[in-house]
């Protein structure tokens, strides 16, 4: 049976005694029932993974030793999904949770003209994204942006990366499905809100060197598409 996976912020690399805060300390002694002496995994979501054996089972600062410690190498393919924040915030918090059990790099909400919503709870979101990644037993956790206006497109997309854009709008484009990217490289694509991208926010990413790209035969809510553009992705 694998250890639980909980959470830590912050760590230095040396400490070899930590005390969980009140949250976590709660969840492993009272609802977990754990032991001194039993053993658990902490992540800072960076890549360090450790392994703890338990010295003080106090429910409101349980106190554990790192008996083991090891840096999971990042994937070198990096990817990037820029979605339209959603009138139905459920739907969105449904998206961060697929999307880091997928294993995007980075997430970047989109505020673009048909964004019907622009109320944005980081903190609570981003603890949905935390608790994806423990779920999955991951050691990277996504980078969850700020909001950011679709219209400044040049000032934050992403440097030697491999652009894209996924809109409804009939037109040349190609299947995300069948591009050839390097594994070594890094992958943005746009996703637009309820109603897709306005043909002029589509000239504004063409403009800027972003593909135009299919995600398949049927019409997706957007926060289904932003799910299948990552699996794609990170099938590439």
């Amino acid at each position: 049976m694998s250890l639980p996976y909980f959470y830590i912020s912050n760590y230095n690399g040396a400490d070899k005694q930590i005390v969980l805060n009140e949250e976590t300390s709660k969840h492993v002694v009272q609802v977990l029932r754990m032991k001194v002496g039993e053993q658990l995994h902490l992540t800072d979501g960076n890549g360090n993974l450790l392994t703890c054996k338990i010295a003080e089972a106090d429910r409101k600062h349980c106190e554990v030793n790192v008996t083991d410690s090891h840096l999971t190498p990042h994937t070198s393919h990096r990817i990037t999904i820029a979605i339209s924040l959603l009138k139905n915030s459920n739907r969105f918090e449904w998206f961060l949770e697929k999307a880091t059990e997928i294993g995007v790099t980075a997430i970047i909400p989109l505020l673009c003209e048909r964004t019907e919503k622009e109320k944005f709870r980081f903190d609570r979101l981003n603890g949905i994204c935390i608790s994806a990644m423990l779920q999955s037993q991951q050691t990277w956790l996504p980078v969850l942006h700020e909001p950011v206006q679709f219209n400044s497109l040049d000032r934050w997309q992403v440097e030697n990366s491999s652009n894209f854009i996924a809109h409804c709008i009939d037109g040349s484009k190609q299947e995300l499905a069948n591009q050839q990217i390097s594994k070594s490289a890094h992958s943005l694509v746009c996703i637009g809100p309820e109603g897709d991208f306005t043909p002029a926010e589509i000239e504004l990413a063409l403009q800027n060197n972003f593909i135009p790209v299919s995600l398949g035969e049927t019409r997706l809510r957007t926060e289904t598409a932003g799910v299948v553009a990552a699996a794609l992705l990170c099938q590439i």
